[in-house]
């Protein structure tokens, strides 16, 4: 073991990235090894105890291991596509590869999807020749004939055309391709995925009440979580275009203060310490002109015997060396450099270099709440501007990385 994460143990990386086990998965690696060892208990009485427990337990980690290698198929096509591949994780359903953004084009978006279940495909070429070359009824032949038949239902599972299955990701390629939107896409392909897991959801269940099959409880957790994952890549795209839709001017305040750029630093010292409430920026300016953002840390640094002397537009940085952005500029890139520059606001220009007003990621999810229509209470823009973090359940930072993966920075 490495270590543990938030998501469960890393025990290692392969091609350099972490494989992590979720708690999940020792559950059903337990119930694999049971079941089978049960099942070829009574089938193949020849066999001693420890043979068919053994074989089960070899059966629930090789299986696991198909997993891993059909999760790796697109792990190692995205990062031949020079995408970052953030973890491999195998859990209760199966396995998932984070990969750190979308693909840019169908064509990549295909071969990412498709690589897995091709995996699949071939480890079920492998594992039927290789069963043909072992004694019928002998461990070793049992498990490389399930084995081939796991991953070929695998392959052809992970093949159904909706979201989060592979088959899905195919589907939102070919859409995306013919319509020429990614959005298209997956909108489409999720909610593909959203009437397959209500399908599943409703046969697991009338298989489990009216047939007694427990089996079907195991169809309506995968319908539930099919049916979960569907609708939020649907809401995270429904995110991204409503995103794409704001621009800069739209989310900024003149929540700033404009203080005399000639005034000595003294007495902007002292009408900073008598203000009951104090702005998130000021901006010094004289003549008609912007001279610069005033860093109230920058105070400390300056000798008190010089602070009578010495003028406010001496202290203020330009303009031209602090991080802006244009009124135009698309929301994405904004909150990319809020978090890649980790900044508590960024300055806004208008086409006349003057400060046109600021943004924070209060103001962001503000203005994102507008756009979709979502009631978010004045109380909680209040905190989010205060402790200068984004809500995890937006995914913004993701959202932005998703539609911008390469930083485009000032």
């Amino acid at each position: 073991m490495q270590g543990r994460t938030r998501s469960g143990w890393q025990i290692g990386s392969i091609f350099g990235i972490p494989l992590i086990i979720d708690s999940s998965w020792l559950f059903i690696v337990g119930l694999v090894t049971l079941a089978n060892g049960l099942a070829w208990q009574e089938e193949y009485p020849v066999w001693e105890t420890w043979q068919a427990w053994g074989a089960g337990f070899a059966m629930a980690l090789l299986l696991f291991a198909s997993v891993l290698l059909h999760e790796l198929g697109h792990s190692l096509v995205a990062k031949s596509q020079g995408t970052k591949v953030n973890s491999i994780t195998l859990f209760l359903f199966g396995g998932i590869a984070s990969i750190d953004s979308e693909a840019r084009t169908p064509e990549k978006a295909f071969w990412v999807a498709i690589a897995g279940p091709l995996v699949s495909l071939s480890l079920f070429g492998l594992m039927a020749i290789l069963s043909r070359f072992t004694a019928p009824q002998t461990p070793w032949h049992v498990i490389s004939d399930d084995l081939s038949h796991m991953n070929l239902v695998l392959a052809l599972f992970n093949l159904i055309p909706g979201l989060p299955l592979d088959g899905g990701q195919v589907l939102k390629a070919v859409i995306w391709k013919v319509t020429g939107s990614r959005f298209k896409g997956v909108h489409w392909a999720a909610r593909a995925g959203q009437a397959l897991g209500i399908v599943a959801i409703v046969l697991g269940l009338l298989t489990t009440l009216l047939l007694g099959q427990v089996g079907g409880i195991w169809i309506a957790l995968l319908g539930w979580f099919g049916l979960r994952t569907a609708s939020r890549y649907d809401r995270f795209t429904d995110l991204q275009e409503g995103l794409l839709k704001i621009q800069a001017k739209d989310a900024m305040t003149r929540d700033f203060r404009v203080v005399d750029a000639e005034q000595s630093v003294r007495a902007f010292a002292d009408s900073y310490v008598v203000e009951v409430v104090h702005a998130p920026a000021y901006f010094a300016a004289s003549g008609g002109r912007y001279r610069g953002w005033i860093n109230v840390d920058d105070l400390n640094t300056l000798e008190r015997s010089e602070w009578d002397v010495s003028r406010v537009k001496e202290i203020a940085h330009p303009l031209t060396d602090i991080p802006t952005v244009r009124e135009t500029t698309s929301m994405p890139e904004v909150i990319q450099r809020l978090e890649q520059e980790q900044l508590s606001f960024i300055t806004v220009l208008s086409p006349a270099d003057a400060v046109a007003g600021i943004i924070d990621r209060g103001d962001i999810v503000r203005a994102v709440g507008t756009q979709m229509n979502l009631q978010i209470p004045s109380e909680d823009i209040v905190r989010i501007k205060e402790e200068g973090v984004f809500p995890a359940s937006f995914q913004l930072q993701e959202i932005a990385k998703a539609v911008l993966p390469e930083p485009n920075v000032k």
